[in-house]
């Protein structure tokens, strides 16, 4: 409901064409019912709705999505107010101080500094390598007290005594082992 009237009121305003500019593109502040006002207030403060934003609610968001965001990023202050009134006469005037302090009014971060690395991937990997190597001694802790010892017939010397035991008794003369061994030349048939 309240988003509801917010954009009515939003859309209630007309806007006119501005360029180069911190300051709002609303031509007069929106003016809001007292039920709205005390609903979205006690969340944003003192500071000034500007638009519709990313959602139509009153919050402020750094997206490179959408740059807009609903309200300013800083309450207005005696320095502000002083700042805006020097704004909306010639910009020539404005040191480069005075422009980026506009800029930081109204926006917390820049688009470089939204697309700054984060340093998050050092987390993940840090996690990654950490499972890794849980994962490794969880295997080797199972491996060691877990498992069974092999059994003796896995080895290859037992499977080479077993594979002479088939050739002496000639287990499969006709198509099985002993019918590929040659007995004269005591090798395999080629």
């Amino acid at each position: 409901m309240s988003s509801h009237l917010f954009r009515l009121a939003l859309r209630a305003t007309k806007v006119p064409q501005r360029t180069i500019s911190s300051s709002s593109v609303c031509k007069a502040n929106i003016v809001l019912d007292q039920a709205l006002r005390d609903e979205i207030h006690p969340k944003i403060g003192n500071r000034e709705i500007v638009g519709y934003g990313s959602n139509g609610l009153a919050t402020y968001i750094d997206s490179c999505e959408f740059p807009c965001p609903a309200i300013r990023f800083k309450e207005p202050t005696a320095e502000v107010i002083k700042l805006q009134e020097k704004e909306k006469g010639d910009w020539k005037n404005l040191s480069l101080a005075d422009k980026k302090e506009l800029y930081r009014i109204s926006f917390c971060q820049t688009y470089s500094e939204m697309h700054a690395p984060t340093g998050e991937w050092k987390v993940i990997v840090a996690a990654v390598l950490l499972t890794l190597s849980a994962t490794g001694w969880l295997w080797m802790y199972v491996k060691q007290f877990v498992y069974s010892p092999p059994v003796s017939t896995i080895t290859v010397e037992w499977q080479n005594k077993t594979l002479q035991r088939m050739l002496d008794q000639n287990q499969g003369a006709i198509s099985g082992v002993a019918s590929k061994w040659d007995y004269t030349k005591q090798r395999w048939k080629e």
